[in-house]
């Protein structure tokens, strides 16, 4: 009963702050609710609190006790929601596939189905000795990732 309600009043919330979506939402032990969101241009700490608000002041602590936490995801946290790539385009992503290999490059486009990576890469010239570098691309369907997260550069 709780879970639902909740998830109804996120529904709202997010209507109502339209660029904010849901990443994890989870009620365990004695209704401790943990919602993390994300946003298309990040999330700040008003973000939180409006969500927050919008949860807390429409379930009764009479009725039901409980506690809420509502957070950002983590900037390594790995990548869950398609919204999440769109709003990392132009940034650098690791990859993992299905199938086990790994891909890291630049974050080109995302869309509905697939994401568009790019890199440079240090091939065998194809006439003499030594290396030349060589600038990959790749489209990788969102069925065969297995994880991405953003590579974070200092």
């Amino acid at each position: 009963m709780l879970k639902e309600r909740v998830k109804e009043l996120l529904d709202e919330a997010f209507e109502e702050y339209n660029s904010l979506f849901l990443i994890d939402f989870t009620v365990k032990g004695a209704n401790e609710i943990r919602v993390v969101i994300d946003g298309d241009e990040g999330v700040t700490v008003q973000d939180c609190m409006n969500v927050s608000r919008k949860v807390e002041h429409n379930l009764d602590r009479e009725e039901e006790d409980f506690s809420l936490e509502v957070m950002s995801a983590g900037a390594t946290e790995p990548l869950i929601n398609k919204r999440q790539y769109k709003k990392n385009i132009g940034r650098d992503l690791e990859v993992k596939l299905e199938d086990g290999s790994k891909v890291a490059g630049t974050l080109d486009a995302a869309d509905d189905e697939k994401i568009s990576l790019s890199w440079k890469e240090r091939v065998p010239k194809e006439v003499g000795k030594g290396k030349m570098t060589v600038e990959k691309k790749e489209e990788i369907a969102y069925d065969v990732i297995s994880q991405a997260k953003v590579k974070i550069k200092f």
